[in-house]
């Protein structure tokens, strides 16, 4: 479904990405981990078509996007849905006309079908009854939710998470984790999420990518990363207070 070839990636003369090589199954969950800076929100950005890459391919469902003129781009987006690691509501909007904006602005569907999909979306999501309220009225957790419901509203087939149990408590990250599961299970979307939360990462991914100075240092099931021998990975998982200078090498 997704796929990075010698992605390069230099930014005001430093180089984010390194030699990036990174294939994503169709409905799997890939967690990218890594330390602030590392670059894992720059590979979403290319994912979505936010930043070009400086050289290498970019593939999403078979086709080459970095090339692609920004119409050709859209089109590719209503594909994806994003959930972002503030949830980026908008405030003057009742959660209803959030989850519908999308579809207001990229489908034809009419008003009626649109508050039939609206509740439906926020049923999945736990907040039936909720299309009234306003995002100022709402705990982060469900802020969290209706970002959610607001991505997975035109069933994309992609579906992208940046740092989505930031800044909640243990309880709200573990719904949010089951979320994400039963999200991949319902649309059948394959996803990518980027976190440094390692319970989280270990409880939904189907494989965990690490990048570390800006390269994919390893790559495995929960299992293999938990097992790995790479010090820089070993200490990350396992909260170190700071890694090893060496970069070690990229392996994807």
């Amino acid at each position: 479904m997704i796929e990075l070839k010698n992605v390069n990636m230099n930014f005001r003369g430093n180089q984010t990405l390194k030699d990036i090589n990174l294939t994503i199954e169709q409905g799997e969950i890939m967690v990218i981990i890594g330390p602030s800076g590392s670059g894992k929100s720059t590979l979403l950005r290319m994912i979505i078509g936010l930043l070009k890459p400086t050289s290498g391919e970019v593939w999403v469902n078979n086709r080459e996007i970095t090339q692609m003129p920004e119409d050709e781009l859209n089109k590719i987006r209503l594909e994806m849905g994003m959930v972002f690691q503030y949830s980026a509501l908008f405030d003057s909007m009742t959660v209803g006309e959030n989850v519908a904006f999308g579809l207001r602005q990229h489908s034809d569907m009419p008003e009626e079908e649109i508050w039939r999909t609206v509740r439906r979306k926020l049923r999945m999501v736990g907040l039936r009854g909720k299309e009234n309220a306003m995002p100022n009225e709402l705990s982060g957790g469900m802020k969290k939710r209706v970002s959610l419901a607001r991505a997975i509203a035109i069933d994309p087939h992609i579906v992208l998470y940046d740092e989505p149990t930031a800044g909640l408590d243990p309880i709200m990250s573990n719904t949010i984790d089951r979320l994400i599961v039963s999200t991949r299970r319902m649309i059948r979307a394959t996803s990518v999420v980027v976190t440094h939360d390692m319970s989280s990462a270990f409880s939904i991914a189907d494989r965990i990518a690490m990048i570390y100075g800006g390269s994919i240092i390893e790559i495995g099931t929960p299992d293999v990363i938990k097992q790995s021998e790479n010090p820089i990975v070993a200490k990350f998982i396992r909260g170190a207070t700071a890694l090893p200078e060496s970069k070690g090498r990229s392996r994807a």
